[in-house]
């Protein structure tokens, strides 16, 4: 069984000492490289250095302390992409405040949900989205909201910004401080808030410093939603950690992100985005025109990319490095190096330096090499639990491990492949079903632009798989062909038992899909057929 020698919780508390002083990124860059640029927003064309850009978080610090802001508060943004949000967030860390992240794309009662759980002292908030606020101010009781536009328009935002004197000092803060409040993404239902502390982000920075090949002249294209910590934590924050630049897009699109990357007064070398983005990116038609030979790093998450994905970016010179994390280890556990991107296609790569994993069985028993078991991690990344929810905490750790609640297996090599999420495991006839395993060989099918596998329930075998299919454009594929297609790739008992037909998956912000809406809704379309 896997042994921690320190727990979770009194290894962050240990991290306050002074040697886990928090150091304010902005302003150390500001002092040494006042003139690079730090930021630019596309949407806008606002460019920051970040000698502009330690001014401006230093004002708006200024205006959370005005409105009544103190160390430990919550300090939410509910916008588009924009550098405003960086601005937002390095702010609050300015003053010892937490950052609140909200996905613009929920709807008022789950945001709701969100921040009377959370009970942030101020809301800034994207004009765009005014009639999702006025729900939300009927719902809530937070006491200031501060409009903006995320375009540097004539905004109380930009106001406020414009007559507040700068701050220009961080408060002193330290490791096991918490910065930010990130709400899980929902795939299973109710979110819960993960606590990040600065510890976290500075370790996870580290961990992905070398094998995503950061540096000062890195130019990353921010293209996820920075609500998200793959967004946030993967793109933005290890860039301006290093003194680099990082490029805001307000929303993926997959042309504008083409048109990014071939853009050479932008120079992006570096680029985080999920599998459904770098097939958008395949599938434009402004894929011809681009040239990729810029690209040092790219790097995708949150569901295994299919390998004939993999293999198309590869013969344009790009390695796409699959990485496994959650935002309970803010974005930071394992990544595939970019030399065994062809030969490891399928795996997401190695433990980061600051970070541990086991393998384990149903009693927390470590398994051999090759066995699939439930990935239990610890480390400088993880968090030391959930906002105000006590008994998930208690159920997320053991002995100082956290139960990521995925599926997974290790080679001999050492190398950790992705297999499921344990809730998405069904048992026919006695066999358990991983539903990954059976997409990642649909996902091969010609014709088939993207598939889901869940269980649904069987009078026979107790329950049977579904495989949802989004055919690609002008496709003509039959139940039986899906069917037909795993006799040769997959063991009998491991057939979708039921095939329906899709014009898209259901999917959260950041690309995951979500298949307890699937569970939900496929039953009835397959009515008597279960």
């Amino acid at each position: 069984m896997p042994i921690c020698q320190t727990p979770i919780h009194a290894a962050n508390q240990n991290m306050r000492g002074r040697s886990g002083e928090v150091v304010d990124w902005i302003a150390h860059h500001a002092a040494t490289t006042p003139k690079k640029c730090a930021v630019v927003d596309l949407a806008s064309g606002r460019r920051q250095s970040y000698v502009e850009m330690h001014d401006r978080v230093g004002r708006l610090a200024r205006v959370m302390v005005a409105y009544g802001v103190r160390r430990g508060d919550r300090v939410a943004f509910l916008a588009l992409n924009s550098t405003d949000i960086l601005d937002i967030i390095f702010a609050s860390w300015r003053i010892g405040a937490v950052s609140l992240a909200l996905n613009h794309r929920l709807t008022a009662p789950e945001l709701s949900y969100i921040i009377n759980d959370a009970t942030p002292k101020i809301l800034f908030h994207d004009i765009t989205l005014d009639k999702d606020t006025t729900e939300l101010r009927e719902k809530t009781e937070i006491a200031y909201w501060i409009a903006l536009d995320g375009l540097g328009g004539d905004t109380p935002f930009e106001q406020a910004i414009a007559e507040a004197e700068p701050i220009h000092k961080m408060a002193p803060q330290f490791f096991g401080d918490q910065c930010l409040l990130m709400y899980s993404s929902g795939t299973t239902g109710k979110p819960k808030g993960v606590i990040v502390t600065h510890g976290m982000m500075f370790f996870s920075g580290v961990n992905g410093a070398a094998p995503s090949r950061q540096a000062p002249d890195t130019v990353c294209l921010a293209a996820m939603p920075i609500f998200h910590i793959g967004g946030l934590n993967v793109s933005c924050c290890p860039a301006l950690r290093v003194g680099a630049t990082v490029a805001v897009m307000r929303v993926f699109d997959p042309g504008n992100a083409l048109d990014a990357i071939n853009d050479p007064s932008l120079g992006v070398n570096h680029i985080f985005a999920t599998p459904g983005a770098f097939s958008a990116m395949r599938a434009h038609e402004k894929n011809a025109t681009t040239g990729f030979s810029n690209i040092v790093t790219a790097i995708t998450g949150g569901e295994t990319p299919p390998r004939s994905l993999i293999e198309w970016w590869l013969e344009r010179g790009v390695a796409i490095q699959e990485g496994y994390a959650q935002t309970e280890t803010a974005g930071s556990v394992t990544l595939l190096p970019r030399e065994y991107v062809s030969k490891k296609t399928g795996s997401a790569g190695k433990p980061l330096m600051h970070v541990e994993i086991a393998i384990v069985d149903v009693l927390g028993h470590e398994v051999p090499a090759g066995t699939l078991g439930e990935i239990w991690i610890r480390g400088s990344t993880v968090t030391p639990g959930y906002w105000n929810d006590d008994i998930a905490t208690a159920e997320s750790f053991f002995d100082g491990w956290f139960r990521s609640g995925d599926l997974g297996r290790v080679d001999e090599d050492g190398f950790i492949t992705i297999e499921d999420r344990i809730n998405d495991m069904y048992i026919s006839d006695d066999e358990n079903i991983y539903p990954a395993e059976i997409e990642n060989a649909l996902n091969e099918m010609s014709g088939i632009c993207e598939v889901a596998v869940i269980g649904v329930s069987d009078e026979k075998w107790g329950e049977a798989g579904c495989a949802v299919v989004v055919p690609h454009e002008d496709a003509e594929i039959s139940e039986d062909d899906v069917k037909n297609y795993c006799i040769a790739k997959l063991a009998r008992f491991k057939h979708p038992k039921h095939v329906v037909f899709a014009d898209a998956l259901p999917r959260n912000a950041v690309g995951k899909v979500l298949k307890f809406v699937l569970r939900n809704t496929v039953p009835a379309q397959l009515g008597e057929n279960i």
